[in-house]
């Protein structure tokens, strides 16, 4: 892990990309390509990432400009990052909402508006656009951005001190956690009765632990003293959750699986990220981290470019994926689910978004000006 005052990291690009290639293939129901993905093989899946990564590179980006510009001027461009979000968010919703709306109209297919829960619209639509506004009002699949909105508004708050204080940070993180899972706090939505899927106040643990370990860098390198240990109990456990994992699949694993075990570990709550998913997801980063230096010759290899230019991408491709997610649904639907449809309409969807991160990058990077050699600035002026 790289300290927020050092080079960018190769690693996060690159892991950031490959979770928004999961969202992608989980959010196609019954997609056999999804055993791909994190999700089929322990107790968390690709949003841990997502969300990990994010606060690590929130640190990254805004403590180097508080430290040159002021906290003022920080907390600006972090509000502008959150208004690109909403407006992100908000386009996607009404992309979203229309094309589930002319599926359900084209192909007779009523029951498309409720599985995707948009049947507020019918019952207020008035209230509902009111309510999208305000966030409280998502179709599903459509939780992240919002989460990640939260998160990053009240990060300029938390900026000054995870600077400061990573450990003190994550130690009021985790007391906010806690005390969310023990009194079930969690924001209200709509319609009425509903609750956020990702609840903020759980799912800050995550965001802030990555900010606070893009703080530590090299502070880390003291669990390197316990590095066998650690390793060993990350295995153990991963193995551990695999197994359970599996057990869901395979109904004579399940009958493998004593009582007690069921009792103990049952319900694994996704919306207040249950503790079996957190450290879960804290064993494969320290596995991650052990195999994967900074500085690994692998991380440069040209195989690994698209998945780079993606998490690059990240807010263009998640908003794309989510899109695609649903044409996938509706495709392989067409198709009576065959493993054939789930594997071309998920690779389909893959080259699709790793051909528009290259389009984005290459107009960031000046476009066609750039490609015929005009300097940016004098194209700028034609």
């Amino acid at each position: 892990m790289a300290n927020a005052s050092s080079g960018r990291d190769i690693r996060l690009d690159l892991f950031r990309g490959l979770a928004l290639w999961f969202i992608f293939l989980d959010h196609i129901p019954t997609n056999v390509m999804s055993w791909l993905t994190v999700r089929n093989y322990g107790f968390s899946d690709a949003t841990e990432i997502f969300v990990f990564i994010s606060g690590y590179t929130a640190v990254i980006a805004y403590s180097r400009m508080m430290q040159r510009d002021g906290w003022i001027r920080a907390s600006s461009r972090i509000y502008r990052r959150v208004w690109q979000l909403y407006v992100a968010h908000i386009l996607l919703f009404v992309a979203f909402s229309a094309q589930v709306a002319w599926v359900s109209i084209a192909r007779d297919t009523p029951a498309l508006i409720e599985e995707m829960e948009l049947l507020g619209f019918g019952d207020n639509p008035y209230q509902a656009i009111l309510e999208a506004a305000l966030l409280r009002f998502r179709p599903v699949n459509l939780d992240v951005l919002p989460l990640y909105i939260v998160l990053l508004a009240a990060f300029p708050f938390v900026l000054p001190a995870v600077v400061r204080w990573p450990l003190g940070v994550i130690a009021v993180s985790v007391g906010l956690y806690a005390a969310t899972c023990h009194f079930n706090w969690n924001l209200a939505a709509y319609p009425d009765g509903k609750v956020w899927f990702f609840n903020p106040m759980a799912w800050q643990v995550v965001f802030h632990v990555g900010a606070a370990c893009a703080v530590l860098g090299p502070r880390l390198a003291w669990l390197d003293r316990f590095r066998w240990p650690l390793t060993a109990l990350a295995v153990v456990y991963l193995l551990f959750a695999l197994f359970i994992a599996l057990s869901w699949q395979y109904n004579p694993l399940q009958r493998q699986v004593p009582m007690w075990i069921n009792k103990l570990l049952y319900p694994i709550d996704k919306t207040n990220i249950d503790i079996l998913r957190f450290t879960h997801f804290l064993a494969i980063a320290w596995l991650v981290r052990v195999a994967i230096p900074q500085s690994a010759s692998i991380l440069k290899w040209a195989i690994w470019g698209p998945l780079r230019r993606c998490g690059e991408q990240s807010l263009l491709i998640f908003c794309l994926g989510t899109f695609l997610a649903l044409s996938g649904q509706v495709t392989v639907s067409h198709f009576e689910d065959s493993i054939v449809s789930q594997v071309v309409v998920s690779i389909t969807g893959i080259l699709i978004m790793c051909l528009a991160a290259y389009i984005a990058a290459w107009f960031k990077d000046g476009g066609p000006s750039s490609s015929a050699g005009i300097p940016r600035a004098a194209g700028a002026l034609t």
